[in-house]
């Protein structure tokens, strides 16, 4: 993602405004290693400037990734979530309890379909996602969010995760019936 100086002038070839909220989400995006959802970047952003709406946020981000300053990546986690990172081809790593991604920097050389899988697509490129429990949740550091955790605790439970679906789970030690 671009420096400040150049997202102003790229937004302004693109014929945008230049808002002091533009600013600021430009300001929370720079040098981010993490991958926020439009909902972090906006509870940061609203700490100090409470005149921003969730729907500038939005449209700021859909805007960055338009101009590819920004990736969207629909990693399973309950969210989009925004990665900055896009000068350096990457993968990712997913924690399945709390949802963190991580940047895995891994060469694997080139990813290439069989012609008889393509399926009538020109692929032009390819990611890789990894998934399992980051160090956080394995010590109990983390406060992984209650999506994450729900479909966490129903997989490890043996049960597929299921929006939508309710059903009962006795706590062996209390007894109680959530």
């Amino acid at each position: 993602m671009k420096d400040m100086p150049g997202l102003v002038k790229l937004f302004k070839q693109n014929g945008y405004r230049i808002t002091p909220q533009r600013q600021h989400i430009f300001k929370i995006l720079q040098g981010r290693s993490t991958h926020p959802s439009a909902e972090e970047v906006y509870r940061e952003a609203v700490r100090e400037m409470n005149s921003l709406s969730m729907q500038t946020v939005y449209r700021t981000l859909a805007e960055l990734v338009d101009m590819g300053e920004l990736d969207s990546l629909d990693l399973g986690t309950g969210m989009l979530r925004y990665d900055p990172n896009v000068d350096v081809p990457h993968h990712h790593l997913v924690c399945r309890s709390c949802g963190k991604v991580s940047d895995l920097y891994i060469d694997m050389g080139p990813l290439n379909l069989p012609e008889e899988l393509k399926q009538g697509f020109q692929v032009d490129s390819s990611e890789v996602v990894f998934r399992g429990v980051c160090q956080d949740c394995m010590d109990g550091r983390s406060s992984g969010t209650g999506y994450q955790r729900t479909a966490n605790l129903q997989h490890y439970r043996g049960r597929p995760h299921q929006p939508g679906v309710k059903r009962k789970y006795t706590n062996k030690e209390t007894k109680e019936v959530s």
